[in-house]
């Protein structure tokens, strides 16, 4: 706990199993009461390894999706009475070890949301990020900061930690499975007017670290400016989106199970 609140990590996870261990070495525990892993139907054996380490771990029944991934995390997390929510992929891209100030930005009423910046100094390219995705992440963040009103310096970080009023009132369901869903989330979340902070944080791309290609890259790069669009035309009142409408409960969490972990040492 941090100033009396609860914060529960959570991950998802795709074929993780490589560098899982080593995310969740660095997961600050004594301020995180609990870790949620939910797998997206991996091929290797990330669950295997996550109930091993005694994470809370939760399967799809096949692949649905990252977006669907971070749902299935959120409505774990809230269901287990978190306060804050910290999302970190397992694929040892981020740094684990800055749990704790974002956690404290928002535990100590500064933020609803907080974001870890590869942009913010310059840990992207030192770290390994393509140059052709940092282009794309410069292009796209101005162009999103002009349509959105913003001033952030990125929006497609995987690392974020969400106040527990934002993941209850944001229409997530509303979102994409796939890859987008991390802008549309950042994207409600303004709209919504809740207060988005960042901290810089360094990154690392090698080979185990998880990251879409070119193809998926651009399909993710267009999806981004039509969300953007999506706020800004539901602004001027010129076009309704369901991404920005009061919350509706929809998806029925049928699609997954938690794992018992003396079942899963046995696989």
């Amino acid at each position: 706990m941090l100033n009396g609140q609860k914060i529960i990590v959570v991950m998802p996870a795709y074929n993780a199993e490589k560098t899982l261990a080593q995310t969740v070495a660095e997961i600050p525990r004594d301020i995180v009461d609990e870790i949620f892993l939910v797998d997206d139907a991996s091929a290797d054996e990330t669950v295997k390894v996550a109930a091993e380490m005694d994470l809370t771990v939760f399967r799809h029944t096949k692949n649905f999706g990252y977006g669907r991934n971070q749902k299935t995390c959120y409505r774990e997390a809230l269901k287990n009475g978190a306060d804050i929510v910290v999302m970190v992929h397992p694929d040892y891209q981020y740094s684990p070890n800055l749990i704790v100030p974002m956690a404290g930005m928002i535990a100590y009423g500064e933020y609803d949301v907080v974001m870890g910046s590869r942009i913010l100094g310059k840990g992207a390219l030192v770290g390994g990020m393509p140059l052709y995705k940092y282009v794309a992440n410069r292009f796209l963040t101005l162009a999103q900061n002009l349509l959105i009103g913003q001033k952030l310096s990125e929006y497609h970080t995987g690392f974020r930690a969400f106040k527990r009023e934002v993941l209850e009132n944001l229409p997530l369901d509303e979102n994409s499975d796939d890859f987008v869903f991390d802008n549309e989330m950042i994207t409600q979340a303004a709209f919504f007017g809740y207060r988005i902070g960042e901290l810089s944080c360094p990154t690392r791309y090698f080979t185990e670290a998880s990251s879409i290609n070119f193809r998926r890259s651009v399909k993710y790069g267009f999806g981004v400016l039509g969300t953007s669009l999506k706020y800004r035309l539901h602004r001027l009142h010129l076009l309704k989106s369901n991404l920005f409408r009061e919350r509706e409960e929809k998806l029925a969490p049928d699609y997954y199970r938690e794992i018992e972990k003396k079942i899963v040492k046995n696989f």
